[in-house]
């Protein structure tokens, strides 16, 4: 049932209007580039589609590869990032579970980020 206090005052569940305009603004943007990445990384895809080791490596060590490889790590988990928020904020009504959801949120979406990076790096400056 849906306590009628809540409905007379939005702000107590629904949250600040600035933060959701920031949060649907940022997701279009992602959103949009993530197209634009999709040719990105079906280009690169078919360039490594059946080469070697080394090939594969020397093509993600170039620096504007690996430049445009991180940018689209980074892009994608800003999304996936947003996208999880608002499902988590949609179905979970529990303030506490709601807060430990969107913190799990967080840190799989930068772990994600963090060790995706982290591959990028070690590939373009070690091999």
């Amino acid at each position: 049932m849906i306590d009628k206090r809540l409905i007379a005052e939005p702000t107590t569940h629904y949250g600040s209007a600035k933060a959701a305009t920031r949060h649907f603004i940022t997701q279009r943007v992602t959103g949009a580039l993530n197209v634009l990445f999709l040719i990105f990384f079906v280009w690169l895809a078919l360039r490594l589609a059946g080469a070697e080791r080394t090939e594969m490596v020397a093509v993600i060590a170039n620096p504007l590869v690996a430049a445009v490889l991180a940018l689209l790590i980074v892009n994608v988990c800003a999304h996936m990032r947003i996208g999880m928020r608002e499902v988590i904020e949609d179905y979970l009504d529990d303030e506490r579970t709601n807060r430990l959801a969107r913190f799990v949120n967080d840190v799989f979406s930068g772990g994600v980020a963090l060790v995706a990076l982290v591959s990028i790096v070690k590939i373009a400056f070690w091999g």
